[in-house]
């Protein structure tokens, strides 16, 4: 560009008058040029060069001290302030207050998520201390009660102290959750401080204006463009301290961020020389803030463009391969870079110079911005691979892969199997074994030992690499050597690595360890099986609908993806390796961690694997052929290993079972969601017919007799009387009337006892709150107890408890037992769930309506800001009974908070989803289930749409079952409102036939089908890709507070809904599929183009249209569409064919579900794949095929294209060969040597022989530039390099200041090299 412009030039269109008028004095006096600047930081001096103008005004030398404080180098701060300059500390601007807010390289949005994962890491931390106190207060209370209290004394001191700060920092997480969904606006006050004090004012502003404190700018009056001018002005001082320019820089990236829009009228011409004067600079902080300008001025690709007019890419090779004490300037170059990559197609205006210098730096262990590099090497291949190969970029990002220090390995991996996926992409890979790095800590012992955290991030590319498509495929080569390989580091001699090898095959298989899992690899026994039987495992409740009439049509893609790894990891050998590992393992507890492993893969492979491939490995040819030779060595330990399997799997089917018993009892007990703890409903120890004798001494050994304090009492033997003796009515009637057992039990809940009123809330404590349910569930299950309990003065008591809190009882209390303070740190709210206890039964609820407990409810939810009773009482009542109980709901459905809504409507899901059996079908329309759906129909038309799309999950979960589908679809919701949100539930209703016609009256149907068949198939494809990649990687959300996750959960890795395969449920369906041609439609596309591997669009085109084919062919009125067309057949072709790998994932998956209909299954087998089946021979939708090689058999690998090998450019040759001057060519070719690492230093030496003056030519430069961009060369050598040229070159070339001596040898020489 010119190096001069005229004063009248405007920066804007409207800036004209603006620089003619406020044009600076200062520009009228320049120092001259002293001839010593220069631009790069030379091996051999120091000499500094880089000016902040077109001409050569120096700025501070190199030798002062201009060190950024703040962060160490390579943290990315966005602090550019300069410390140690010579101004007077009053009048030199404070800069930490005009950067922090830009952070330099994160949003606002970033920021955000940054507080947020500090938040939960506190949090956790908390709740780690918390568990902690809570596990040593349990002990303390086992031992004596006098001993230990003090010690329990301050253990519930911190556990409080936890408690408060838990509860603080989830409030500030949501309030930071929160603030992060509101639009961020920079306040007046902050954007004051970076004009304050400095000469960026208006001309109308006097001084007088300053003393009097108006300096504050109105952002509503203010003009952006004479903003800009002023800053621009400003920037044409010469001669002044960095941080002058580094303020100045701030603002200016303030303004572009309080107007978005103004950089899309930026005159490039005044805005751009400004820029490279700063890139210029000779202080590093300045030419980071010239990076960090440029960054924001970015608006689209044509703005790239521009900006690359202005040899940026000259000016950041310059800054990366600086040294690190540079670090702060290199950042903002590296950053610069990345802002290519925000920007649509920015990938392409990325240089071959530019990713080269990445490369090396990413190749540079030592330097602190490699792991950056490595990151945006990693986009960049996501991007535009052929870039990245062009560049070299390959080998850096498998070293980084395969030596485990970079944390971001799992994205190189994803990077990696992104390029794989198609045969395009596949072949700009030198020998596509690239992914086989991360293997090889496993197969060498040396590599072990202190390297256990390398080798655990190792372990987590593998997982990564076993959970896609195309990282099975890349393992597949050379019959799965790499997995054979993984499988024999079982025998790895390190206990460490064969350990994670385990948990390892754990992830990769999703086998979730048991409950007891812990106490077995501890050495205990497991022939307790009465204790395996009543375990309390953490099961979902979404679990007990897994038999529903609609789910069980529902593909789930993981278990058929896990069903497929199972089969390669057994084919590779597995069980031996299992059975081996038992068999010579010294440690125990890897051992019966093998074991465990073994007996869960015989599980699996037995529910997921066909029967003949499942039935061949679970009799362990291997194992039971050496347990059967008595005269083998052998003998004892195999029967050994035989008998622990087998132990093993007996318990993990008891385990099994208790799962299930307890997802039906939870189902039909309606127990209480916000109980501490589910209450054992197994027999109690002690029988109900005990005599008189035993009974008493029972009941003098509980100590509750023998001493008033609570802390003796054995409270285990308490829950056996209560849950045992106490329900015969002789028993209780004597416990009443000749003891004081049930008087002292029952004193010490009445509340103004404040015994368990002030108890401390912690987890040892919460045994008092499930013996009290216990107590009360038992007394009302006896007339006796039922009376006992009504005329006692735990209710009356309670009930004054919550008349405090009524304003219209006139009861008042300083201290309200039911106080916010007292809910969170004592047993108070555990009151609660004995009135929901009480709520559940009919004689309770008379109990509660005597004292009038139901009038103080419907006050209770009227009060504001109590929305933590609210919860407590609305989660703990049971609405099973039809009562007033249902009414309070109801207003509270409609009446409260949002957050109130959203909890209420959460707590319908209970009732709505209820477990069908025959004898409990509810016919009358007041029964809980249908009260549930009718009050959840309601909640559709809340003015709030989080509330309404929590009672669309929960209908959607209801149409599971036939009998409440059918009702909805009675009530006939309007769903029209909800848009997207409805769509899943106006889906379940063309289930049934009734609903068909619902929906044909609507005329949903017709214009549904042209959705699906004109575009939203394609929309399903990234919906269902979306959620297996989900399933796959195990990504958990942070749970919402206050919501039930239950409602909020989702089916990850289950196949979405279809409109196809909801057509096809109903016959009417069928007919209209027939009459609209769509499936034949789908057919043709199919068979016409599943082979086309180049365009996107018909890839995605035909994944479409085959996942319409496999619902269509899971019903079965669908499968005879399936059968006529013969589509099988080529789906089958696709699945062990296409050389798109995720095509053939989706065929393979299309299989799986077609599996699933009886005809569907009949004719997979007749083409040899296998589907397994449940023990009543029903399809669970996992098929293999006959030979399990056939579908990872892909084409040999293309040759890659010429135009992806790099060579030298024709400018450099013809350089060589025009260039009279030999020692010019001999140069050039000593340059190249510099790549080669056995010349290297004979041409080092050999360069700084030359003459000096050869280094001043800009032809020479550019010829060598040339080099640099088309070669391989180490960050060290490409600074020698660069540091060769004088350091006034730079600043000629920028600002396009070329001889005309040069002009005219440059264009005899050498034609000028393209920027790329």
């Amino acid at each position: 560009m010119a190096p001069a412009v005229s004063p009248g030039t405007s920066v804007t269109p409207t800036q004209n008058t603006v620089f003619r008028q406020a044009r600076s004095a200062s520009n009228e006096e320049k120092p001259a040029n002293d001839g010593t600047g220069g631009v790069f930081a030379s091996l051999r001096t120091g000499k500094d060069g880089r000016s902040m103008s077109s001409t050569s005004v120096m700025f501070t030398p190199r030798g002062s001290s201009l060190a950024p404080s703040g962060p160490p180098p390579g943290s990315f701060s966005s602090n550019l302030k300069v410390a140690g300059f010579g101004r007077h500390p009053a009048t030199r601007p404070e800069l930490n207050a005009h950067v922090s807010s830009d952070d330099m390289y994160l949003d606002d949005g970033r920021d955000s998520e940054r507080k947020q994962t500090e938040f939960r890491e506190k949090i956790n931390k908390e709740i780690k201390i918390k568990i902690g106190s809570e596990n040593l207060l349990e002990a303390l209370i086992s031992k004596n009660a006098k001993q230990t209290k003090d010690q329990r004394l301050k253990v519930e001191l911190e556990l409080s102290s936890s408690n408060r700060k838990i509860a603080e920092l989830r409030s500030q997480l949501e309030l930071e959750i929160e603030r992060a969904k509101r639009p961020s606006t920079p306040t007046h006050g902050h954007l004051s401080n970076n004009f304050r004090g400095s000469p960026l004012r208006s001309p109308s502003r006097t001084q007088e204006d300053l003393e009097d404190g108006d300096e504050e700018i109105d952002h509503d009056t203010e003009s952006p463009t004479y903003t800009l001018a002023e800053i621009l002005q400003a920037l044409e001082l010469e001669g002044e301290q960095p941080d002058y320019y580094v303020e100045r820089a701030n603002s200016l990236v303030e303004l572009f961020k309080r107007y978005p829009t103004l950089k899309y009228d930026l005159a490039w011409s005044i805005f751009g020389l400004r820029v490279q004067t700063m890139l210029l600079s000779d202080s590093r902080e300045v030419v980071a803030a010239g990076f960090r300008v440029t960054r924001h001025a970015i608006a689209d690709r044509k703005s790239l463009q521009t900006i690359r007019t202005h040899h940026t890419d000259e000016l950041v090779m310059l800054s990366l391969v600086k040294e690190s004490k540079a670090t702060i300037e290199r950042e903002q170059a590296l950053k610069f870079v990345r802002a290519f990559l925000e920007v649509k197609n920015g990938v392409l205006e990325l240089s071959n110079a530019v990713v080269r210098t990445v490369v090396s730096v990413s190749e540079h262990y030592e330097d602190r911005l490699r792991n950056i590099a490595l990151l945006t090497l990693t986009e960049i291949l996501i991007k535009d691979p052929s870039r990245v190969v062009l560049a070299g970029g390959i080998a850096p990002l498998a070293d980084a892969l395969g030596e485990g220090t970079y944390a971001g390995s799992e994205s190189l991996v994803l990077a990696f199997l992104h390029i794989t996926d198609s045969p395009q992409k596949r072949k700009l890979l030198k020998c596509g074994q690239e992914l086989e790095a991360a293997f090889a800590p496993f197969t060498d012992p040396i590599a072990v030992h202190g390297n256990e955290e390398k080798m655990r991030v190792n372990a987590r590319s593998i997982a990564a690499i076993l959970k896609s498509w195309p990282g099975l495929f890349m393992l597949a080569r050379r019959g799965f050597a790499t997995l054979r390989s993984l499988l024999l580091s079982l025998f790895h001699p390190a206990p460490f690595a064969r350990d994670l090898v385990l948990d390892l095959i754990y992830d990769v298989l999703h086998i979730k360890p048991p409950s007891w899992t812990s106490s077995f690899l501890a050495g205990r026994r497991l022939t307790t099986y009465g204790r395996v039987v009543n375990l309390k495992e953490k099961t979902s409740e979404r679990d007990s609908t897994s038999d529903d009439d609609h789910d069980s049509r529902r593909g789930n893609l993981v278990e058929h993806y896990t069903a497929l790894v199972l089969a390669v990891l057994v084919r590779c050998g597995l069980l031996k390796a299992l059975s081996d590992l038992v068999e010579e393992a010294t440690d125990a507890s890897l051992r019966r961690k093998a074991t465990l492993l073994l007996g869960e893969v015989l599980k699996l492979a037995n529910h997921s694997l066909p029967s003949n491939i499942a039935a061949h490995i679970q009799i362990l040819p291997t194992l039971f052929s050496s347990a059967s030779q008595d005269k083998s060595q052998d003998h004892l330990v195999s029967t050994n290993l035989m008998y622990q399997v087998d132990s093993v799997n007996r318990t993990l089917h008891r385990s099994g079972v208790s799962r299930k018993h307890l997802i039906m009892s939870a189902s039909i007990n309606q127990d209480n969601t916000q109980l501490p703890r589910s209450i054992d409903t197994t027999r109690s120890k002690l029988s109900i017919e005990m005599d008189e004798i035993q009974f008493r001494n029972l009941l003098v050994e509980s100590q509750v007799l023998n001493s008033a304090n609570y802390l003796k009492w054995k409270w285990d033997l308490i829950n056996d009387l209560i849950e045992g003796p106490l329900l015969n009515p002789k028993r209780l009637d004597e416990a009443i009337k000749a003891t004081k057992f049930l008087k002292r039990l029952i004193g010490f809940y009445r509340p103004f006892k404040y015994r368990f009123s002030d108890a401390r809330n912690t987890k040892p404590n919460q045994r008092y709150v499930r013996t009290g349910c216990l107590l009360l569930r038992s007394l009302l299950q006896t007339h006796e107890g039922a009376q006992y309990l009504s005329d006692c003065k735990l209710v009356r008591q309670l009930a004054e408890c919550l008349a405090q809190l009524d304003k219209t009882s006139g009861l008042t209390s300083i201290a309200p037992l039911f106080s916010q303070t007292r809910l969170s740190e004592t047993l108070t709210s555990g009151y609660f769930a004995m009135l929901g206890i009480l709520s559940g039964d009919p004689q309770g609820l008379l109990i509660i309506g005597r004292w009038r407990v139901i009038n103080m409810f419907y006050n209770i939810i009227t009060l504001e800001g109590r929305d933590d009773l609210l919860q407590l009482l609305l989660g703990n009542m049971d609405f099973a009974l039809d009562s007033h109980l249902r009414v309070l709901l109801s207003k509270s459905l409609t009446a409260s908070s949002k957050k109130i809504r959203v909890y209420a409507t959460g707590l319908l899901r209970k009732y709505a989803t209820k477990e069908l059996s025959a004898a409990n079908v509810p016919s009358d329309p007041s029964s809980a289930a249908y009260w549930a759906i009718r009050l959840l129909i309601t909640q559709l038309y809340d003015p709030e749409m989080e509330v309404s799309e929590v009672a669309v999950q929960i209908l959607e979960e209801a149409c599971n079952r036939m009998i409440y589908l059918e009702y909805i679809v009675k009530c006939r919701p309007a769903l029209d409102h909800l848009g997207e949100i409805g769509a899943p539930l106006l889906l379940r209703f063309l289930s049934t036939s009734l609903g068909y016609q619902y929906l044909d009256d609507l005329d949903y149907i017709t214009q549904e089908m042209d959705d699906w068949f004109l575009g939203r198939n394609e929309k399903y494809v990234a919906l269902v890709e979306a959620s297996l990649d989900r399933a796959l990687s195990n990504q958990i959300n942070h749970p919402k507070p206050n919501i039930e996750n239950s409602i909020q959960h989702q089916d990850f890795g289950m196949v979405p809904p279809h409109f196809y395969r909801e057509l096809t449920r109903t016959s009417e369906g069928c007919k209209l599929l027939k009459e609209s041609g769509h499936f034949g439609e789908f057919i043709a596309t199919v068979k016409n183009f599943w082979f086309d591997n180049g365009d996107p669009e018909t890839i995605l085109k035909v994944k479409g249209c085959l996942w319409a084919i496999g619902n269509i062919g899971s019903m079965e009125l669908g499968a005879p569409f399936i059968d006529e067309s013969d589509i099988v057949h080529c789906i089958i072709r696709i699945a062990e064919q296409s050389q798109i790998i995720t095509m053939r994932g989706t065929a393979f998956f299309v299989l799986g579900l077609i599996s699933r209909s009886l005809h569907g299954m009949e004719m997979l087998a007749e083409h040899g794949w296998d589907a397994a089946t449940d023990q009543f021979g029903r399809s669970l939708g996992y098929c293999l095929p006959p030979v399990l090689e056939s579908l990872f058999i892909i084409s040999p690998q293309l040759q890659r294209d010429e135009q992806f090998i790099p060579h030298i450019s024709s400018e450099v040759e013809e350089y060589r060969r025009d260039d009279k001057d030999p020692i010019k060519a001999h140069i050039l070719s000593l340059i190249t040597d510099l790549g080669n690492t056995v010349l290297t230093k004979r041409a080092a030496a050999d360069i700084r022989l030359k003459t000096p003056a050869v280094f001043h030519s800009i032809p020479m430069f550019r010829a060598i530039m040339s080099i640099l961009e088309r070669h391989t060369f180490k960050l060290p050598v490409r600074r020698f390099v660069i540091d060769l040229f004088d350091k006034e070159l730079m600043r000629r070339i920028v600002l396009d200041e070329e001889s005309d001596e040069e002009s005219d040898s440059h264009s005899d020489t050498a034609k000028p090299l393209p920027m790329r």
